[in-house]
């Protein structure tokens, strides 16, 4: 028997997973129109075979597949609200496909986000402690509290670095050091060179993942996975 909280509790599902799509989709083709745009105006110079790569020994690995078969890279900017919305998809990827499917996260801080690079160094200190994954489902979760903001939200994210436990004097020096940014630069680089231009990119296995609608890209994924 359906009550009428739950048909509202499922409507509301519905309403958010349409949401999900129509900002997954849009990041997409957007990302599609500006890499036309950019192979169009492309030179030799910018085709050589040092153009960039997807995933470099130093790349951040979000989950390891102990049999793995793929390999989905993503290019994100923590506080894009397209990542956020893609967020729990890619979350419910690595559950189904933990076995065969590596996940790994390149850094693409947007420069119209205030925070977005100052996300990307916190996160990258708290990987310098072994808590990348940690750092990643924060920035996510509370995207919501300190995301568009014009303030300095530096303070916000030394807290999410204190609730998680971690040596505070350790991570501060790594966001202080100029090493910290220039890892992320070298992602910014990388993913500039392959053509990226807005989050989330994805690739899979090498090529650019530009699915047409959600169940589009769970099929290729998982198709991936299994080959």
């Amino acid at each position: 028997m359906i009550t009428p909280s739950s048909a509202n509790s499922h409507r509301a599902k519905i309403i958010v997973w349409t949401v999900l799509a129509i900002i997954v989709i849009a990041g997409i083709v957007i990302f599609v129109v500006n890499r036309s745009d950019s192979s169009q105006s492309a030179t030799p110079e910018t085709m050589a075979s040092d153009a960039g790569q997807i995933v470099r020994e130093n790349s951040r690995v979000l989950s390891q597949a102990p049999n793995e078969k793929a390999v989905l890279v993503e290019f994100l900017d923590f506080e894009c609200e397209a990542c956020r919305a893609a967020y729990p998809l890619v979350e419910e990827l690595r559950e189904e496909h933990s076995d065969t499917v590596t996940f790994v996260n390149r850094y693409f801080p947007l420069p119209g986000h205030r925070n977005s690079l100052t996300a990307a160094t916190a996160v990258e200190a708290a990987a310098q402690q072994g808590q990348y994954e940690a750092m990643y489902q924060k920035m996510f979760e509370t995207q919501d509290q300190w995301g568009e903001s014009a303030e300095d939200k530096s303070a916000v994210f030394r807290g999410f670095a204190q609730e998680l436990g971690l040596d505070m004097a350790a991570y501060d020096t790594a966001v202080a050091d100029p090493a910290t940014e220039e890892r992320i630069r070298l992602d910014v680089a990388d993913g500039t060179a392959l053509g990226v231009s807005g989050t989330p990119t994805f690739f899979l296995d090498g090529q650019p993942l530009l699915p047409e609608s959600l169940e589009q890209f769970r099929a290729e994924v998982a198709a991936a996975a299994t080959d």
